[in-house]
């Protein structure tokens, strides 16, 4: 005995199973929001002040008198903030999550940042 077709019930469109997954369909849409995501000029422009700000790094490293100076570990230390930034924001698309999941990966960031300074402030290690 064959077995009824259900699927003629249903349009082609529709999701087998409204609650598997979250998802909206075939549209993309999580829970009713949507974000766009980057372009490839987005990507481009994103990729060249990576290369700018690397290649300040390193112009930085081969002069020696900026060496010695004591702006050079801080002004480091800054390009490669901006550059983890830039890479935690475009490339890990932090910018375009809800702010649920960007509250999750800096929350536990600044926690582990100041435990780091405060043992650094602890043993001395300032100057």
């Amino acid at each position: 005995m064959a077995t009824p077709d259900h699927s003629a019930a249903r349009p082609a469109h529709a999701p087998h199973d409204a609650h598997a997954g979250g998802h909206s369909g075939d549209t993309g849409v999580t829970h009713g929001t949507h974000h766009e995501l980057p372009t490839w000029k987005t990507y481009r422009w994103v990729a060249i002040w990576l290369f700018v700000i690397t290649i300040a790094e390193v112009w930085a490293y081969y002069i020696p008198s900026f060496v010695a100076s004591k702006a050079f570990v801080p002004s480091l230390l800054i390009m490669s903030l901006a550059k983890f930034l830039i890479v935690i924001m475009f490339y890990m698309h932090l910018k375009y999550d809800h702010k649920l999941f960007r509250a999750l990966f800096t929350g536990p960031l600044l926690i582990a940042t100041a435990t780091i300074m405060i043992l650094l402030a602890l043993f001395g290690k300032f100057r």
